[in-house]
């Protein structure tokens, strides 16, 4: 391993912006593209967003926590919750499928996290919580003037 970092924060929709830039700056190091970046802070987005919204119903109450570990040019992440869990990951991982269809929301964003890592899990289980985990490779011009 060669970095770490952990942030636990309330779940709030104001601390999903909080977890973007802690994870953007952790990657900064690898001087990843404009793509890359963007991509990651997306899962993070949408995992974060998960958590907060269908995870604990923006109670304001319960801890969305966020592992990432950085080993070479690949970092991987967990994002924890210890909210309502998902009854069942396979329909929550369809397109456009949501808890909260009033909310106007275009799904849960699993099959965009799953375009965007090289790798994506998702365990869950009701009245428990769920985890995320996903990692992405950087090909940063940093690492390629290492090589």
């Amino acid at each position: 391993m060669d970095n770490e970092m952990t942030l636990s924060f309330v779940a709030l929709s104001e601390n999903e912006s909080l977890a973007r830039i802690a994870i953007t700056s952790f990657v900064a190091q690898l001087d990843p593209t404009i793509d890359e970046l963007s991509e990651f802070k997306t899962i993070v987005s949408e995992a974060v967003s998960n958590a907060i919204i269908h995870g604990y119903d923006e109670d304001g109450k319960g801890i969305v926590t966020v592992h990432a570990v950085r080993e070479g040019d690949v970092v991987s992440v967990v994002v924890k919750d210890e909210g309502k869990g998902i009854p069942n990951i396979k329909k929550a991982m369809e397109p456009l499928y949501t808890t909260k269809p009033d909310m106007e929301r275009s799904g849960m964003g699993f099959t965009i996290m799953e375009s965007f890592a090289d790798h994506l899990q998702v365990e869950s289980e009701p009245g428990v919580g769920t985890v995320v985990t996903f990692s992405k490779k950087f090909h940063s011009m940093k690492m390629k003037q290492i090589s």
